[in-house]
């Protein structure tokens, strides 16, 4: 069973029961390399099982392809913002850990609940350097992942479908951007995720969030990213 920090539930409450287990600082246990995920339900995988998280579908890829990876310890709660992530971070007790890996994906909630992109930017880029720090200062061992375009599912139906994904571009163009220049790794999932207009089977139960159908592309394409970080 993967390792899960401080973790809850609406989009953007709590169903998960959380499980208290603080990751010690050892770097590459006897377990395999260590991952640490940082994120909001995303990252959690909010309405599906465990085992179809998009974290850790990318471990069990990894160790199905020779890899050895230890199951992730992932920080994320659903509905958390860049700053509530980060009060997240320091409550888990994890500051000082280090990781092998490390990822983030962050700012739909920063989005959802109308705040201007540059009031996003500072807290993503604080995040951002939290993030390298817990792979030791190594920035090439830091992957960001982009926002998932939520306009496309279910719960977005009456709303402003197509003010919704342009302000979600705006997001991720400036993740884009600070990933870029902090020099770590950066997947573009958000295309995918525009087929859930036609495609139901890649929306979870709750009609906001994404299936493990989905996540099982999100975990491939970070599974290649992270195998060539850790070859």
């Amino acid at each position: 069973m993967f390792r899960l920090i401080l973790i809850c539930s609406i989009f953007f409450g709590c169903k998960n029961k959380e499980v208290p287990m603080i990751p010690g600082t050892n770097l590459s246990t006897d377990t395999g390399f260590t991952y640490l995920a940082l994120g909001d339900s995303y990252t959690i995988g909010q309405s599906v099982p465990e085992s179809d998280r998009y974290p850790v579908q990318a471990a069990k890829l990894l160790r199905e392809s020779g890899v050895a990876m230890a199951d992730p310890v992932i920080v994320a709660r659903t509905g958390w913002t860049t700053d509530e992530l980060n009060t997240g971070i320091q409550e888990a007790g994890i500051t000082g850990s280090t990781y092998d890996v490390v990822t983030l994906l962050i700012g739909v909630n920063d989005q959802y609940r109308g705040r201007p992109v540059d009031a996003y930017k500072p807290g993503f880029t604080m995040l951002l350097q939290q993030a390298i720090a817990f792979a030791g200062g190594h920035s090439d061992r830091v992957v960001v992942l982009s926002i998932p375009d939520w306009s496309k599912v279910p719960f977005a139906e009456g709303r402003d479908r197509d003010g919704i994904s342009a302000e979600i571009d705006e997001y991720n163009n400036a993740n884009r951007k600070i990933a870029k220049k902090m020099k770590v790794h950066y997947i573009d999932i958000t295309p995918g995720t525009l087929k859930a207009a036609s495609d139901p089977s890649l929306v979870a139960s709750d009609g906001l969030h994404y299936s493990g159908k989905e996540m099982a592309f999100w975990a491939h394409k970070l599974a290649d990213t992270l195998k060539g970080i850790l070859h």
